[in-house]
Parts: structure tokens; sequence; C-alpha cells
């Protein structure tokens, strides 16, 4: 059984900073891709950040100069740090991994969010 918990949400001023993390537990063989998500309301999730097993990233356009993702593949812990806040950044961030447990076969995986508000 795999979990992905996150952590290091919560209130921000625009112009601040918030450092998200997500450790990734349980049966696990290996770590591939791993990411961040948000979701506003009344919004569709949308990919914020990505990086591979190997260092490679890509951002949403919405975010790339501000945010900058980066993971501990010792610890299977993926974090967002995020600078420059602007309240159009307010939504539940979720992580997502694609992990191979004790079967060898890939599934993804959720955290269960993490809420960020940043207030004007």
């Amino acid at each position: 059984q795999v979990q992905l918990v996150e952590s290091g949400g919560g209130l921000a001023k625009t112009g601040g900073s918030l450092r998200l993390s997500c450790a990734a537990s349980g049966s696990i063989f290996r770590v591939n891709a791993m990411g961040w998500y948000r979701q506003a309301p009344g919004k569709q999730r949308e990919l914020v950040a990505a990086i591979t097993s190997g260092g490679s990233t890509n951002y949403a356009d919405s975010v790339k100069g501000r945010f900058t993702i980066s993971r501990d593949n010792a610890k299977n812990t993926v974090y967002l740090q995020m600078n420059s806040l602007k309240p159009e950044d307010t939504a539940v961030y979720y992580c997502n991994a694609d992990i191979a447990g004790r079967t060898r076969i890939t599934y993804a995986y959720w955290g269960q969010g993490t809420q960020v508000t940043v207030s004007s």
C-alpha cells in the first residue's frame, strides 16, 4: 500500500512564500515522475509543476520564475517552493506521483490536498 502525505500549505500575503512537501511511503519499488497540481474553486485541476526521477522539470507558464519543484529520491519526497505568491495562486494543491509497488506495476497516486490561500 502506498500513501502520499502533503504538508506545508497555509496562508500567505501577496509577494510571500510557502513551501510544500509531499512524502511517499509504503511498499515502494520505484518512484517515477512526481508533480504538483492545483484546483481553485470552480476551476479544473491543473498541472503546476512536475519532475522526473532524473530531475528534469516542467512548469505551468503561470508559475515559471516563481515556483521551484525539487525532489529527494532517498526520501521519496517532492517539494514545491512558491515565491512571489499572488492571490490567483489560491487553490488546493495536490501531490501526484507515478509509483511502482511490490508488483512492479506503476500506478498514479494522489495526496489528500493542502490549501494554499494568498491574501491581497
